[in-house]
């Protein structure tokens, strides 16, 4: 990984395409710490912080903290996000959706299009709620009497809250497809790690706190740290796992020339899913906690969700594997790839084409989404237990742990393919051509 940043400063395409994301990401965390006005801060992170186990929780962690801060960007890239995944299961039941995704590039436009719609949209409406809910809600203070959230509560500040956080999002949104055209990386992805590692100084001043006071011994901290390499060393492992399926093509006999013949392999990732899974696990989990913060008699029934209790875990870990198999159903298609391989004169040694091909695909597929469910739900449900037995003062979240590490591993990728076609660039250029004759 170092060896590739140093080569990729040797390059100045590269180095400037590195600078502009570093620059868009600098962007990005600056707007976090600019606040919409009309708010009372310290009150506002003093409510947060008696509800990091709801839905208000996990918009801050994907924000990179801009919500217990309500500043512009405090709906952060989420509503993008959502717009987004929930595109992507409509083309279930939605034909027009689905042949969108099978046109190419006009179809792609179109689908970012309509995303962009939506998330002007639902930005609109959460932002609304939000507002709504901080007048309607008051921070307890130490006195025990409740204290407003909202200086000059009204349809003034509700406007004015929706206008801008609404402008925010839409300016993360352009930050990300900026960086994704001119940058290096995803965008979204790299906004989204850019927030979660942003987070992380702060986590390690608490902890070197924690055991400054006596409070965590330096045994149980060299045990998170290890644990902590290790969980990353296997999520490494794991995510750059293939089952490759072997692929022959027929040969064809075109004129005077032979196509085909050729040996190939078709990639099944272990996890497909990616982070899908344990986003919206966590999300219906802590939806009934949300609607307890506002309405108390619900309290007694959110209790048995706790993050860390036995029922919480057991319906997370249930929740996980079937988004696994969900969201693998909807993003791969057995059917179209053996009909593709079966247009193009590829098949599978041993297996006939066209149905027995997408069954023999669909068994295989299903096999190792079982590993990677399994993969996934051990790597979200260990943070929650070291959380519970350790009193560790930082949420160590696998959701966040597997997008950093994901899109790390994407990036570096993509700065790899950026200079191997440099170097095959320069390899043409100081190469001589021969001539026939010459």
């Amino acid at each position: 990984m170092l060896e590739g940043f140093a080569n990729a400063s040797r390059i100045p395409e590269l180095r400037r395409r590195l600078f502009f994301t570093a620059a868009m990401l600098a962007v990005y965390r600056i707007g976090v710490a600019v606040p919409t006005p009309g708010i009372d801060g310290q009150a506002l992170a003093d409510l947060l912080s008696h509800i990091s186990g709801t839905l208000f929780g996990w918009i801050n962690l994907f924000s990179g903290g801009g919500l217990e801060r309500f500043s512009v960007f405090a709906l952060g890239i989420m509503p993008y996000i959502s717009v987004a995944i929930i595109l992507d299961l409509l083309k279930i039941g939605w034909p027009y959706l689905d042949e969108l995704y099978k046109e190419g590039e006009a179809g792609r436009r179109k689908i970012s299009q309509y995303t962009r719609y939506g998330t002007v949209g639902l930005a609109i409406v959460q932002g609304a709620m939000i507002a709504v809910g901080l007048e309607n809600y008051g921070a307890q203070s130490g006195g025990g009497s409740a204290t407003p959230l909202v200086y000059h509560p009204g349809p003034g500040f509700i406007v004015m809250t929706v206008i801008t956080v609404t402008a925010g999002t839409i300016f993360v949104m352009w930050i990300g497809e900026q960086i994704t055209e001119r940058g290096v990386g995803n965008g979204i992805s790299l906004i989204i790690m850019a927030g979660i590692v942003a987070r992380l100084p702060s986590a390690l001043s608490s902890t070197a706190q924690f055991v400054k006071n006596g409070e965590m011994s330096i045994f149980v901290l060299i045990l998170i740290l290890a644990l902590a390499v290790l969980v990353t060393g296997g999520i490494v492992y794991v995510e750059t796992g293939q089952r490759r399926i072997p692929i022959q093509y027929a040969r064809r006999v075109v004129g005077r020339r032979i196509y085909g013949g050729q040996s190939s392999h078709l990639p099944l990732k272990i996890n497909t899913s990616g982070v899908i899974p344990p986003i919206f696990a966590s999300s219906i989990l802590v939806f009934p906690a949300t609607v307890a913060t506002f309405v108390p008699a619900l309290k007694q029934w959110s209790g048995y969700l706790t993050p860390g209790g036995l029922v919480y875990n057991i319906v997370y870990v249930g929740l996980i594997i079937f988004f696994c198999y969900f969201y693998t159903a909807v993003t791969f298609n057995p059917v179209d790839v053996a009909d593709n391989l079966k247009k193009y004169g590829g098949f599978i040694p041993g297996i006939r084409p066209g149905r027995y091909t997408a069954d023999y695909i669909d068994r295989v597929l299903s096999r190792i989404t079982l590993g990677g469910a399994i993969y996934v739900s051990a790597v979200c449900v260990l943070p929650t237990i070291l959380i519970q037995r350790f009193n560790v003062p930082f949420y160590f979240g696998g959701t966040a742990l597997l997008i950093v590490v994901g899109v790390a591993l994407d990036t570096m990728a993509q700065i790899q393919t950026h200079l191997i076609a440099r170097n095959y660039e320069g390899f043409m250029r100081r190469g001589r051509i021969r001539r026939p004759g010459g």
